[in-house]
């Protein structure tokens, strides 16, 4: 059976030893190492098979004697030594999908708060105000969701009860989707205009940098509500302030900015149609659980075929 070694970590505020406890249960066979000094990391390292962690550097891989795969607890890659884990053909996983659930009741709940004007109400109990709230429905509308993946896609799952139109925005948009019309990124004028919500879930890259920007504002639909759990810089943010001030959209909720953290003096800060989370959608008590899940399932493969290859979000090192 593998040798697993859990180094120190501790993504959302969670003890490394709920993810230890999580693998343990769903690999009872395995030995599970957790690592919580570096020394203790060190000789962890020498002889495990797998290794599990964030962070992780040349030094420590250094160690690894014996490493066929590396389980990323992040969905992001770029940080770890990838030319290394090549160059030793160390099979290399990440954690994407995790997130979905979480991030995706994030993105509905921004919607109704705003739909049915929670905030509003809210500003109103402060001042013992019993007055008649106006308010709209979600149902009816057209949903935009830009970027397809894993959080994409159950975006889009959650929307299903609640009788809407869905649009998707995808690299890939001959694919087609789970959305009830798919667009390419460079249509995404077309498949914003009528949208009343709009939700960014796509990656930061050099075709997303500042993707919304003053004249993509321009064209969303007046109301619209823009709910933004990608990155802060697929957004311009001083297009997104004048377009705030200009009435050109109805709301946002930014759980991610650009400035991250927003300075304290941002304009931003001050509107009553903007909520600010402080990156919060990925929060989740189930994040080692899914992490768990993803980890145990491809070293039942790897045991299975006797390769640590075709694994759940493997990435091509090729």
């Amino acid at each position: 059976m593998s040798k697993i070694a859990i180094l120190r970590q501790k993504a959302h505020g969670l003890p490394v030893e709920s993810y230890a406890d999580a693998v343990r249960e769903r690999l009872p066979e395995a030995t599970v190492t957790v690592a919580r000094t570096p020394e203790q990391e060190r000789a962890a390292v020498e002889t495990a098979t797998v290794i599990s962690a964030g962070p992780f550097d040349d030094e420590l891989l250094g160690h690894a004697n014996e490493i066929q795969l590396f389980a990323s607890i992040y969905a992001g890659y770029d940080h770890l030594p990838l030319d290394e884990f090549a160059e030793r053909e160390i099979a290399l996983t990440t954690a994407s999908g995790v997130h979905g659930p979480n991030i995706a009741e994030h993105v509905i709940g921004a919607f109704l708060a705003f739909t049915r004007r929670f905030f509003e109400a809210r500003r109103r109990q402060r001042e013992r105000q019993w007055r008649a709230l106006r308010s709209s429905e979600l149902a009816g509308s057209t949903v935009a969701v830009v970027g397809l993946g894993a959080i994409g896609q159950a975006i889009v799952d959650r929307l299903a009860g609640f009788d809407v139109d869905t649009v998707g925005v995808r690299y890939s948009p001959e694919k087609g989707g789970p959305t009830d019309e798919v667009y390419g990124f460079d249509e995404i004028h077309e498949a914003v205009t009528d949208a009343e919500y709009v939700a960014v879930a796509c990656p930061l890259t050099d075709a997303t940098e500042e993707l919304f920007d003053e004249q993509l504002f321009r064209t969303m639909h007046p109301e619209a509500i823009f709910v933004n759990v990608a990155r802060g810089g697929v957004v311009d943010t001083d297009a997104l302030t004048s377009a705030i001030q200009s009435n050109y959209i109805g709301a946002a909720q930014l759980d991610v900015t650009d400035p991250e953290p927003l300075p304290e003096d941002h304009p931003l800060w001050g509107f009553d149609n903007v909520f600010v989370t402080p990156h919060a959608s990925g929060h989740t008590p189930a994040y080692y659980e899914r992490t768990a899940d993803i980890l145990a399932e491809n070293v039942r493969r790897a045991e299975e075929t006797g390769e640590w290859d075709g694994l759940v979000n493997q990435v091509n090192l090729g």
